[in-house]
């Protein structure tokens, strides 16, 4: 897409966002054992097309890339949009697309573009990213993968190994799933346990550079969703001080809140664009890559979590009851500091 249409494309997108995630429709499917809400996945999938935006046209889907699929990542993040997204048509769709596996491209990947299925990514192990949790032996899985998102709620599995990476479905035999409580209650986590089960390895390529680029993926998309929020939480912030009312005049006026906005505003205009350099770095498999990921990796995160802060902060004592949504933000801060390991600063060749 041209910058225009893509601007244009996010406006649609945070149209219907705007109008069907809510803060009271994301609190409902909180509560819920599939946790988001399936109209509006069907409504994103179906008028939006945003399942199919990384899917090459030949296998069902739209033909775009990878940074038009993290746009739509950082307006949900903007919503705590829980839908599975991420889990589903960005990691689950690269997974398969960098396998390199083209029967299982033309089998698996038209599905997941309309939606009507969903994959989830099992990677790690009890101690986060760096390692995974389970192994493969003559096709057949065991071990454990932790903190799969919509583990619960995918139909297909798709378990990373240092043999390559499978595929298997979360009803074959061997194959126990368990939701997981989290820190962040609009993310639905799940542990699934691997005994034995069969499995089919898609593609024949480097499980190493399979697992390097989807770290890449996911930090990439941590940051877009990082952006997006840290973006709300600030408007949020700066629409309630202009309101507020104290010694006869909106406490955003006074001269220290009004500094302390602007530090917040240039926070989020930087991390925007370290977010998106990522983005394209990732998608072009550039030789900066790596550096450029981490670099927003560690900006975004910083943001979010001290914008999250602010919110609070600067919203007084009604950011912390359980009404206000200042305080969800400031969980999903904390929790995507986490998600996907935090990592160490590439070394330079």
């Amino acid at each position: 897409m041209s910058s225009n249409e893509l601007l244009e494309f996010r406006t649609s997108v945070r149209a219907l966002l705007g109008k069907h995630a809510t803060s009271a429709t994301l609190r409902e499917a909180m509560d819920t054992d599939l946790g988001y809400d399936p109209k509006l996945w069907r409504m994103l999938c179906e008028q939006v097309g945003v399942a199919a935006l990384a899917v090459p046209e030949q296998w069902g889907g739209a033909g775009a890339g990878l940074v038009e699929s993290l746009m739509v990542v950082g307006e949900l993040g903007r919503a705590l949009g829980s839908v599975p997204m991420l889990g589903s048509a960005v990691l689950g769709v690269q997974a398969i697309l960098l396998a390199g596996d083209e029967q299982a491209c033309a089998r698996l990947l038209p599905d997941l573009a309309d939606g009507s299925r969903t994959a989830a990514l099992c990677w790690a192990d009890a101690n986060g990213w760096d390692s995974l949790g389970v192994g493969a032996t003559e096709g057949k899985l065991s071990g454990t993968a932790h903190y799969v998102l919509h583990g619960a709620q995918a139909e297909l599995l798709l378990v990373l190994t240092e043999e390559g990476l499978f595929e298997t479905t979360a009803d074959a035999p061997g194959v126990v799933v368990t939701a997981t409580p989290a820190l962040d209650p609009t993310r639905k986590l799940a542990t699934i346990s691997f005994t034995d089960a069969p499995a089919t390895r898609l593609g024949t390529g480097d499980p190493a550079t399979l697992r390097r680029r989807l770290r890449e993926i996911a930090w990439a998309a941590m940051a877009a969703e990082q952006v997006g929020a840290a973006r709300h939480c600030l408007e949020m912030t700066v629409e309630y001080t202009a309101s507020r009312v104290q010694f006869g005049r909106p406490i955003g006026s006074f001269q220290a809140l009004k500094h302390r906005m602007a530090d917040l505003y240039v926070l989020v205009e930087s991390a925007e664009s370290a977010a998106l350099a990522a983005a394209e770095a990732v998608a072009e498999d550039s030789p900066s890559a790596a550096e450029d990921v981490w670099v927003a990796r560690k900006h975004c995160t910083e943001t979010f979590t001290t914008v999250a802060a602010e919110t609070i902060q600067l919203h007084g004592g009604i950011a912390i009851t359980w009404e206000h949504d200042a305080h969800l933000y400031f969980k999903r801060a904390h929790a995507t500091a986490e998600l996907f390991g935090t990592g160490r600063r590439p070394v330079a060749a």
